[in-house]
């Protein structure tokens, strides 16, 4: 479980927040509302006030590292730091068998990264986030520059994580996916959280 209390950034928070395991949550919101600060700072990749718990372990009583492989967050717009598709993953791992899962095919392992479409950037970050030390994946938009047929394969990885007991926090902007995806909806308004329908 994913827990945060008093988390606060900027013009966002307090914010206390529960995540069950095995739970899909969606975060609507305004644009510039402060829905990516929220995820970032449950990443703790950015400072805030406050602090998060996993399964009643402190965010602040781990190393950075540790803490964002157990609560993973995976950008609109991931940032890439070498120009091969390859380098970005493992080296001990077959992550080119995983492509085909997202609908890219197995020789984009060996790609330039400029060769990809935004899509296809969107995919294979999604990709590289996924390790086994996952407990929470705090999702921006993971599927904004998808086709129909590529949004399916993600939510269907997606829902083969959380059947695995992964928490899923999802900030989506497309009404259809949060109802397809979550079972719990959220809205951030100047800088509070609500439940919807409540």
């Amino acid at each position: 479980m994913l827990e945060a209390r008093a988390l606060q950034r900027l013009s966002i928070g307090p914010i206390d927040l529960t995540l069950d395991s095995g739970i899909c949550m969606s975060i609507a919101g305004r644009s510039g509302t402060g829905k990516t600060v929220l995820l970032r700072m449950l990443a703790d990749l950015d400072p805030h006030a406050g602090d998060v718990f996993l399964d009643g372990e402190a965010c602040s009583g781990m190393p950075a590292d540790t803490w964002r492989r157990r609560v993973t967050y995976v950008a609109a717009e991931s940032g890439w730091w070498d120009e091969g598709v390859g380098a970005h993953f493992p080296a001990d791992t077959e992550f080119a068998t995983l492509l085909p899962s997202v609908g890219i095919p197995v020789e984009a392992a060996s790609w330039p990264v400029a060769r990809l479409s935004t899509g296809e950037r969107q995919r294979l970050a999604l990709l590289r986030a996924l390790q086994p030390a996952n407990r929470v994946l705090l999702l921006d938009e993971p599927t904004s520059g998808l086709d129909v047929a590529s949004v399916a394969l993600v939510e269907t990885l997606l829902r083969e994580r959380l059947a695995r007991g992964t928490s899923i926090l999802m900030v989506t902007h497309d009404p259809e996916q949060a109802a397809r995806m979550a079972s719990r909806h959220l809205e951030l308004r100047e800088g509070r959280i609500s439940e919807r329908g409540r």
